[in-house]
């Protein structure tokens, strides 16, 4: 099972303070999503709207971001790369936004809920 995640949605669940380093709650989630994506055996692909600084990498999961930064980029990234998905019934779309769930679930791809996927990748 392939995952595309929209990062900044994630993040976004928890009003933890994240606005004021964005950098780091990237990073942080990443570092969830390697833990989780690791456990479950699982291929996430993490989609931002911009790189962070300094850039994040793993060798777990694939951290991505839109070529151009811009107000739902990520969606628009995660969108073209759903397009070249040889089975996108596949796939699986993490998002809270009603327009990229309804393109996902479009093309067969599964849609779950970002707050709902935060809660599992913080479940012990």
């Amino acid at each position: 099972m392939r995952w595309y995640v929209d990062g900044m949605n994630v993040i976004g669940t928890r009003p933890d303070g994240w606005w004021r380093d964005r950098d780091a709650a990237m990073l942080h989630l990443v570092d969830l999503l390697e833990r989780w994506a690791a456990a479950e055996n699982e291929d996430v692909i993490v989609v931002f709207e911009r790189a962070a600084r300094p850039p994040i990498r793993s060798t777990v999961i694939e951290v991505a971001h839109a070529p151009r930064p811009r107000r739902d980029a990520a969606d628009d990234e995660i969108i073209r790369r759903l397009a070249r998905e040889p089975e996108p019934g596949l796939v699986r779309v993490v998002t809270s936004d009603r327009w990229l769930a309804d393109r996902a679930s479009a093309v067969g791809a599964g849609v779950h809920g970002a707050e709902l996927f935060r809660s599992l990748l913080e479940t012990p």
